[in-house]
């Protein structure tokens, strides 16, 4: 009889590969002691048993059913073929319907001489065992995350192999993540801009590939460069699926690894506002770019959009700044003709600033006044905030215990959790206000610091200049409106 057989293993680790090869062994010493002819040996590697439609081996051996190649397949024991009782019984039912046997070896069942309820029984066993597996995996990816496990492979660290809990700095790859932070906050370079200069100096991501934006967006956007460990972001909702769902903020599992710094706190806080301001200014049609001193800073009144950079050459060359939605889509989708003078508006900006620093000592002083009525006591209210934040998180965590150990249902968890984390939520909400308004008093001292000695905005980036101009509005009629960091200008 010409017969099949199926093997899986469910990771692709050495020695669970060394599983898969001593079951091929068996079936083929099986058929040599059976006088079977062995015509085909399907064999799934690294994947699960719960479902059947990410298997390939496993689709191919049914689309060759279909074709009649085999008259019985042989499967070491049953939770080989499927950890789901639904996919094992359809499965059995369809070579049946084939008139193929299916044959478990190790429990000695063969599927058309045994009741379906036995098969049933046996199926459920596989599918409970695997579902136990999962809730130990579960609690011990838990206690590895509160102990603060560490990543296998992030650019910027070197790892101990077996280590899941330090990582240590590699210095050129550390030097690599800040320049990457300071194109993004001080020159204004997008993610795919910093990718290929980091491309053209020849630097590679860790596994040795050119850069992309996405990598570099991951490097912005992960707190692990302030010296954060952030795991437990995400749960198994379903074992059978796979299917993982996003949990809420205050359960995630936060562990303080200061040596692991990289970037400032100030820095990386930076980096998201601007990409949550970029991301903001795309829905409104306004595509972030740095190419020159004024891109999207300078906006239409009219219709919301973006100026765009436009040059003439005729006996001079004219530079000017148009609406882009009407040079681009034409004069029925904005009304706004208006053109600004890329010289002249340089030339205001330069007197402006240049007023403005004459007095510059006056201006620091409005400025912290504003601040500390801003702020209202902005640091000891912090300092309590914070003791409160802590408060909430031991109670929390406690409730996260007695779950783990089984004391109380996930019913009653969520309902014990549920005052607390709107609690958390409030608090954390204002300590990031009160950070945010003394980061940015500190960044706009700074820049009233650094631009003293500026001669003129021609020498700035798009990214300096955007520390200095929040935005230019020109509306109809040509007026243009110039608006800083804290005011109309």
């Amino acid at each position: 009889m010409n017969i099949a057989a199926y093997c899986r293993v469910s990771t692709d680790k050495a020695d669970q590969l060394g599983s898969l090869e001593a079951q091929k062994g068996f079936f083929v010493e099986y058929a040599q002691r059976t006088g079977h002819t062995l015509v085909r040996l399907y064999a799934d590697e690294g994947l699960s048993g719960t479902k059947v439609r990410r298997r390939v081996q496993f689709q191919q051996m049914m689309a060759d059913a279909e074709r009649g190649l085999f008259q019985m397949l042989v499967v070491k024991d049953i939770s080989r073929l499927a950890r789901n009782t639904v996919d094992l019984l359809q499965s059995v039912r369809r070579l049946k319907a084939l008139g193929i046997q299916t044959l478990f070896l190790t429990a000695g069942m063969d599927s058309l001489g045994e009741s379906e309820f036995v098969l049933t029984l046996f199926g459920a066993l596989a599918q409970e065992e695997s579902a136990n597996m999962s809730k130990r995996i579960k609690f011990g990816k838990r206690v590895n995350a509160q102990r603060g496990k560490v990543p296998n492979l992030v650019y910027g660290y070197r790892k101990s192999p077996g280590d899941c809990f330090h990582l240590t700095v590699d210095r050129e790859e550390a030097e690599a993540v800040r320049q990457m932070y300071r194109w993004y906050i001080q020159d204004g370079w997008g993610a795919g801009k910093i990718a290929a200069e980091l491309s053209r100096r020849g630097l590679r991501t860790r596994q040795g590939r050119p850069w992309s934006a996405n990598g570099v967006s991951r490097i912005l956007q992960n707190p692990l460069y302030t010296g954060r460990v952030v795991n437990g972001k995400q749960e198994v909702a379903d074992f059978l699926t796979s299917e993982r769902r996003d949990l809420p903020r205050e359960d995630w599992l936060i562990a303080e690894r200061p040596e692991l710094r990289i970037v400032s706190d100030e820095d990386f806080r930076a980096a998201q506002a601007l990409r949550a301001g970029r991301a903001k200014a795309l829905r409104a049609g306004r595509r972030h770019s740095s190419s020159h001193l004024f891109s999207t800073l300078i906006r239409c009144k009219a219709c919301g959009w973006s100026f765009r950079r436009t040059s003439r050459t005729y006996r001079n060359t004219y530079v000017r700044w148009v609406c882009s939605r009407r040079n681009g889509q034409g004069a029925d989708q904005c009304g706004n003709a208006a053109s600004v003078d890329e010289e002249a508006l340089m030339d205001a900006l330069d007197a402006h600033f240049r007023a403005l620093l004459g007095d510059r000592e006056r201006v620091k002083a409005r400025l912290r006044q504003a601040l500390r009525r801003a702020g209202g006591g902005g640091a000891e209210e912090g300092r309590r905030l914070r003791e409160k934040r802590k408060r909430l998180e031991r109670t929390r965590q406690k409730y996260l215990d007695l779950f783990a150990e089984d004391v109380i249902t996930r019913q009653e968890l969520e309902e014990k959790l549920t005052g607390t984390r709107r609690e958390l939520e409030a608090v954390q909400a204002r300590l990031e206000a009160l950070e945010a308004s003394a980061a940015g008093g500190e960044r706009l001292e700074a820049v009233l610091e650094d631009v003293q000695d500026l001669l003129t905005v021609r020498s700035l980036s798009n990214g300096q200049m955007r520390q200095l101009v929040e935005r230019i509005e020109v509306d109809s009629g040509g007026a243009v409106e110039i608006y800083l960091g804290g005011g109309n200008a």
